[in-house]
């Protein structure tokens, strides 16, 4: 059925204005949403803070000896287990001393039997000196006998050093540990034969207690490390990764003489006691080496802290619950917190969460509670 043209315009034209009342009505609360942003929010704090380098470091043994035979022979017992512990002086190894036995009894023999010549000789040398004096031996005869006798006794003194050597080849038959440390896998067993100063080595033992924790930061640290260090001894931390909670701590005990050109950093050493045997060489640990404390430093959570056209802002809460945008420089972040150099004094409230629907002049609305994802 056809409508009357009149009457049709006038529904149309209802139908637009209901449209366009819709649409009012949505801008308006779209718009009334707008006005007020639910927020997060924290307040800048003032704290002294320590000056820190962090870096990756490995430990290092604090010294490391090779154990190798000092003569050729027989390897008859090993006296420890590998991986086990050892102390100074602890016998590691026995050799087979027979053959050295045989040089030392032959060498005391030698000596024994030089030094019976020699006491015939010194007799028959004063004997002759006295003939001499008496006119009934020549000159030459008195001279000859105690030729004789120097020559023995010089033949004594040989023997002696003899012996000894061969008394100092029995003993290192018998091999001991110089150092305390835990000793590595043994290279050579039982019944295998040992020649001097060869390879491989029969074992090799670390010392770490202490132990060292080398680790290299950027070489633009340096000239804080060496002025702090100038001014009395330096703490490290070392986090292992079984614990990254609890840390060792120690001191720098050493700073390369060269920087490292190919990677730009410089090569340092602190020294751990290492009581509870933490740290272990060869072991990657997270390292904290801290330089001196920072005073009153400012500090607000890192999060608030945004990347804006012109650096760094926050976005800080008016009295009036408006927010405006206030760029700041941060020197570094602690423990999940930017300290800033400038832009926000303490006391000041920050926003740390919702700062993406904010702009300078928006309301705010805090919200509290633990954080959502």
């Amino acid at each position: 059925m056809d409508l009357n043209p009149r009457l049709r315009d006038t529904m149309l034209a209802l139908g637009l204005l209901a449209m366009a009342a819709a649409g009012c009505s949505r801008e308006k609360v779209r718009s009334e949403d707008r006005l007020i942003v639910p927020v997060r929010v924290a307040t800048a704090r003032t704290r002294t803070v320590p000056v820190q380098v962090r870096c990756i470091g490995n430990g290092e043994a604090f010294s490391s000896v090779s154990i190798k035979s000092q003569v050729n022979a027989e390897l008859m017992e090993v006296h420890f287990q590998e991986g086990q512990f050892v102390k100074r002086g602890d016998l590691l190894f026995t050799l087979d001393r027979r053959p050295f036995d045989a040089a030392l009894h032959q060498a005391e023999a030698n000596l024994a039997r030089d030094q019976a010549q020699e006491t015939l000789a010194e007799i028959q040398a004063r004997r002759y000196a006295k003939l001499y004096e008496d006119g009934v031996a020549a000159k030459e005869q008195a001279d000859q006998m105690q030729a004789n006798a120097d020559a023995l006794k010089a033949a004594v003194l040989a023997d002696k050093a003899a012996a000894e050597y061969a008394k100092l080849q029995l003993q290192y038959c018998f091999i001991y540990s110089p150092i305390e440390g835990r000793t590595g896998t043994l290279m050579v067993h039982v019944g295998n034969l040992v020649k001097a100063n060869d390879v491989p080595v029969l074992v090799i033992i670390n010392q770490v207690t202490p132990i060292y924790v080398v680790f290299s930061p950027p070489e633009d640290v340096l000239p804080q490390v060496k002025k702090y260090m100038a001014l009395g001894r330096l703490k490290v931390q070392a986090f292992p990764p079984d614990d990254p909670q609890r840390s060792e701590t120690g001191f720098l005990s050493f700073v390369d003489n060269t920087v490292d050109t190919t990677t730009g950093t410089i090569r340092l050493k602190g020294t751990f006691e290492n009581a509870n045997r933490r740290l272990w060489p060869g072991q990657f640990v997270n390292i904290v080496l801290t330089l001196t404390e920072q005073p009153n430093a400012v500090l607000v959570p890192q999060q608030a802290v945004q990347t804006g056209q012109n650096g760094q802002i926050v976005f800080v809460v008016k009295d009036d619950h408006s927010v405006e945008s206030r760029s700041v420089t941060v020197s570094r972040v602690f423990e999940g917190n930017a300290i800033v150099g400038s832009g926000i004094v303490p006391g000041e409230v920050v926003v740390t969460d919702g700062q993406l629907g904010l702009v300078p002049g928006t309301r705010i609305e805090i919200k509290t509670g633990p954080a959502g994802k």
